[in-house]
């Protein structure tokens, strides 16, 4: 699907996959449904070393689709409660961000920032990036790394989709930002939902160039460590 590809070629000399030495990203959470894969993507981000830093933002939306869906509510202890860390524990790496506070660091294109992932994209936070308004810390953030010409990967989620949504997602697409629809897959055969959104989360890294260990690719037999 045409969407769902990086408007910009491999050749571009801006096109900079994620630095894997000391990897600096952005991961940000709106209002639609799929939390499970943005708590996913949370815990391969804190276990991978390669990933020196995390910004989160989560909007008061997702703050209420987590409630419904995993059970997390509030701001008190967000990253511990989602990483299952124990009480009192903190991350060395993850940081969380003011949703409304524009003028965090990630703010302004001066911020080193390796890439930016918004999982889920909500077509409300859709619409505001392809507009450009920057209304919070997300849409600014997102502004930020096209601006830059850094990696911006937008994880929607809604179905079915109207013409707005379908136009909105042209317009970042040729932005320069990637559409990566949350559309699980089965030809991986998962044995839960935990594995599907393991699957998914380990397409978005690849994407960005931090593949996981142990990530399924079609056609190529599991290693010995992948069968322990």
């Amino acid at each position: 699907m045409a969407l769902a590809t990086d408007s910009r070629s491999a050749s571009d000399s801006d096109v900079r996959p994620a630095n894997p030495a000391r990897t600096t990203l952005i991961l940000a959470m709106t209002g639609a449904s799929g939390s499970i894969f943005a708590v996913e993507m949370l815990r391969a981000l804190e276990s991978d070393e390669r990933v020196s830093r995390v910004l989160l933002v989560v909007s008061p939306s997702a703050l209420r689709v987590l409630a419904e869906e995993t059970g997390v509510s509030g701001r008190n202890s967000l990253v511990e409660r989602l990483l299952g860390s124990e009480p009192g524990a903190s991350s060395g790496k993850i940081t969380l961000l003011a949703h409304e506070d524009i003028g965090a660091p990630i703010a302004s294109g001066s911020y080193p920032v390796d890439a930016m992932i918004v999982l889920p994209c909500s077509m409300g936070t859709l619409a505001g990036i392809a507009h450009g308004m920057a209304g919070n810390l997300i849409e600014r953030a997102a502004d930020v790394c096209l601006k830059e010409r850094r990696r911006l990967v937008l994880c929607v989620r809604e179905t079915p989709l109207n013409l707005i949504h379908l136009r909105n997602m042209v317009a970042v697409a040729e932005a320069g930002a990637t559409v990566f629809p949350l559309i699980p897959t089965f030809y991986n055969h998962p044995q839960s939902v935990d594995d599907i959104a393991r699957n998914y989360v380990h397409r978005v890294l690849q994407h960005i160039g931090l593949p996981q260990p142990g990530a399924y690719a079609w056609g190529v037999p599991p290693s010995a460590e992948d069968l322990t």
